[in-house]
């Protein structure tokens, strides 16, 4: 049986060899493909694979037809919605994650983006500091418990929105759960966001919620773009000139708002939140495990679309 590695931004070396021997130990084909520059290298290199495992690539119902032997698709970090849910599921091909894997990485960039925003972008002006500060999470998953982790070393106050998640999770770890989107943004000198793009989560974060924040308020958005209301955003940061918006995710507008805002805006080049080598490494070699797991013994526990 074929496990295919396909990424377009490649592994770590050592990740890669870690992957190739669990897969291989566990008498299985590995192959590689990187950095490859259409769909259709993508659809050729998985037309015989049973499994593939991926990174941000995009698995669409057009390379899941092209792919008659796809047992398992696992993509190596928590978000998988560059995953189509319905067609696999549709065609009996599993699809799992590997959640907690890059939270350590995503969360120390969140503080470093909260660091540069409470400097001024280190531009020459006094800034604040983040001891004291509030800071609101929204969606208290694996990311958002090793951001309040980190930040209750900088003795901030945390808080956070998740209604999927009970009270007594974070009460337990000294956060404080809110019950509304409102208290998240009023009540928050800091906003990290962390929920998933769904439909119901799509452009949900615009103006209203953003215009809500205290004095000063700085949002950060490690997540997805499609979260966002972009037009509803830059009207925020025109009208409100002492917001800034940090973000991992590039937004469509990106250059606009550059040209706008200047240093109230800051977005990495490309997504940045795993790009580390401990969780490069963590999650690929999860990620192979849990495709021998599935592959030999039909372990299944993180499959995301039952």
């Amino acid at each position: 049986m074929k496990v295919l590695v396909a990424t377009e931004k490649p592994f770590a070396a050592v990740a890669v060899d870690g992957m190739r021997k669990v897969i291989e130990e566990a008498g299985l084909e590995f192959e590689l493909l990187e950095k490859y520059k259409s769909a259709d290298e993508l659809k050729a290199a998985a037309a015989n694979a049973e499994a593939i495992i991926i990174r941000s690539d995009i698995i669409n119902a057009d390379i899941l037809e092209a792919a008659p032997k796809l047992k398992i698709v696992v993509r190596a970090g928590a978000g998988y919605d560059n995953v189509d849910l319905e067609t696999s599921k549709a065609q009996g091909v599993v699809v799992q994650n590997t959640p907690g894997q890059n939270s350590n990485a995503v969360a120390e960039l969140v503080f470093g983006m909260a660091v540069m925003a409470a400097r001024n972008s280190y531009n020459g002006t006094s800034g604040t500091e983040l001891r004291g500060k509030r800071l609101g999470l929204q969606a208290y998953g694996q990311v958002g418990r090793n951001v309040a982790r980190i930040a209750q070393g900088f003795n901030m106050s945390v808080s956070a929105f998740d209604p999927y998640c009970p009270d007594e999770v974070m009460t337990n770890d000294w956060v404080k759960p809110l019950h509304s989107v409102d208290d998240l943004y009023s009540g928050n000198d800091i906003v990290s966001v962390h929920i998933p793009a769904t439909p119901e989560t799509r452009k949900s974060i615009g103006y209203f919620t953003i215009t809500n924040m205290p004095l000063g308020g700085v949002l950060i958005n490690t997540a997805r773009k499609e979260v966002i209301d972009e037009d509803g955003l830059a009207k925020a940061l025109r009208e409100r000139p002492d917001i800034k918006y940090l973000a991992d995710v590039k937004p469509d507008n990106a250059d606009a708002l550059k040209a706008e805002f200047g240093d109230r805006v800051f977005f990495t080049p490309k997504k940045m939140g795993a790009q580390t080598a401990e969780a490069n490494i963590n999650a690929g070699i999860a990620a192979a495990r849990q495709v021998v797991a599935y592959l030999k013994n039909g372990e299944n526990r993180f499959q995301v679309n039952k």
